[in-house]
This record gives structure tokens, sequence and C-alpha cells, in this order.
């Protein structure tokens, strides 16, 4: 695992094996903030990633210049793992141990991108509340933008702002956004699954 771009580019990442997480891989990492690059400037942003795991999308951020990063999983060997690895790098980020739908339901600030990567052999209605949670808090800044990972067993392109998907592998990234007429507008309105 390694990070891909900004101030630590191809600084490898070595998390504890005996972590429970199933890392975003690289090559899905790449393309995903391919997305994500050409429309932000991560400079000074505000993101959340839920169920972090080793962190390895909280360092991406933090490596392109993201202001500030909270990450909340419910293993404390990963949040320990986050510290340890935040400070080594001198990255701006808040590790916290919780529950992830609880900290969504009694939570308050806004971001410019949340992440979410829930154990891929979770329920539909826990992806699901994910989504809620979200929107129905304001966690989402109104130009912002949500990315929930999931498998190809999963299908989220009925909750509330859905704007597209892309498959990479067996991953897919399904995107949330407020202006959805103009994120289909900026994807040639495809609003099926785009397999790269």
């Amino acid at each position: 695992m390694r990070i891909i771009s900004g101030k630590y580019k191809g600084r490898r990442i070595s998390p504890p094996k005996n972590l429970p997480v199933r890392p975003t891989t690289d090559m899905s990492k790449e393309s995903l903030f391919n997305i994500l690059n050409n429309r932000f400037d991560f400079e000074g942003l505000k993101v959340m990633d839920l169920f972090a795991g080793t962190g390895n999308l909280s360092y991406e951020f933090g490596s392109r210049g993201a202001e500030s990063i909270t990450s909340v999983d419910g293993d404390f060997g990963c949040i320990k793992y986050i510290k340890q690895t935040a400070t080594e790098f001198d990255f701006n980020i808040s590790a916290i141990k919780s529950d992830v739908y609880k900290f969504l339901a009694g939570h308050k600030s806004s971001y410019d991108i949340i992440v979410a990567d829930p154990p891929y052999n979770s329920a539909q209605k826990e992806f699901e509340a994910v989504v809620s949670l979200v929107f129905d808090n304001d966690l989402l800044q109104e130009d912002g933008m949500m990315i929930i990972e999931h498998s190809k067993h999963t299908t989220l392109e009925h909750m509330m702002n859905w704007s597209f998907s892309k498959k990479y592998g067996g991953s897919i990234f399904s995107f949330f956004e407020f202006d959805k007429d103009e994120s289909e507008e900026n994807i040639n309105e495809n609003t099926d699954v785009e397999e790269l």
C-alpha cells in the first residue's frame, strides 16, 4: 500500500497484518482520486473518512493538502495505527473510535468530501443508512461529494442524491452530490455503472 500523489507520493504504508480490514487497492484509489482531482482543489478541504480501516484514504487526502480529516472506525487497532501514522507524516487527522452509525447520528459538522468503505458483507440497509444519515443530518457541504465503496451485490442508485457510479475490478464507487442534474451532464447523462 502506498501514497500515490502529493507531498508523500510513493511512500509506502505498512499497517499491522492483524487489523480487520480490506484496504482499497492502489489501482482503485488512483482511479478514485483522478475523479476527485478534476472536481476539487484539495488544499483546505475538510474530509471525513468513515470505516477508515488502515487510514489508507485519509493519508491520501493528507498528502494532497486537505486541511482537516476526520477518520472514524470501530476498531481500536485501526484507530491506534491511524494516530501513529498521522503523527509520523504530520497529517491533521482526528482519529475517532466509534460505531459509524452512532457517530453520524450525533455529529454536527459538515464536510467537503465524505468517503465511506463499509465491510462488503454489510447488509443493503446498512449502506443505505450511511447515505440517509449523512444527508438527513446535513453533514455534506452543498458543493461537496460523498463516495461509498461497495461490491456489485449492493445497489445505491435509488438513494437520495445519487449521481453516478464507477466500477474498478471488484469494487464499485457510488458518488452522491446535491446538484444531480449538473453531475449527470458532466458524465454525459450516463446513469449506468461504468467499468474502467
